[in-house]
């Protein structure tokens, strides 16, 4: 590779670092050809990209990025895959689920939303994050709740004045 290529692919990583906040850099080595596609596949499905990359050209990224990735870039030896996803466990999820069949892929760090996450025993913690939907959607729960059970008290208030009167 070129001087001129590195300097392409660390600016194009760099573009890329900068369109996520949520980054999980994973070790595949190791895994046949099936496995992988069935990794990529899962990734694809899940709206995660995948890319195998150079630790260098990676690292070099990472101190070019207007982000602050901490002690990332200490983790970046032997094999690296990037998994760059919108909803934060998602990566985790599928890690884990991979895992349940071999040790591979196995999980170095991550960058979430500004918060750097090193060492393969966090993938538990982070595939039971919530995503923001999530989140939401519990909210909206609990909101709801209170103002269902108020109407439902009028509800069967107003039924049993109804019976009343028949």
């Amino acid at each position: 590779m070129t001087r001129e290529e590195k300097s392409i692919a660390i600016e194009d990583l760099t573009a890329k670092l900068a369109e996520t906040n949520v980054i999980y850099i994973a070790d595949t080595s190791g895994l046949d050809a099936e496995t992988t596609s069935s990794l990529r596949r899962a990734c694809f499905k899940a709206g995660i990209k995948l890319e195998v990359v150079k630790n260098t050209l990676l690292g070099k990224a990472m101190e070019a990025s207007s982000n602050d990735y901490g002690d990332l870039p200490t983790i970046l030896k032997g094999n690296s895959s990037v998994f760059m996803a919108e909803i934060a466990n998602s990566p985790a999820k599928i890690i884990k689920d991979f895992r349940k069949k071999s040790d591979k892929p196995s999980f170095k760090g991550a960058y979430i939303n500004g918060e750097i996450y090193i060492g393969d025993n966090l993938l538990d913690s982070l595939a039971s994050l919530k995503s923001k939907e999530e989140v939401i959607g519990e909210i909206i729960g609990l909101l709801q709740s209170p103002a269902q059970r108020i109407i439902s008290a009028l509800l069967n208030n107003a039924e049993q004045k109804g019976e009343a009167a028949e």
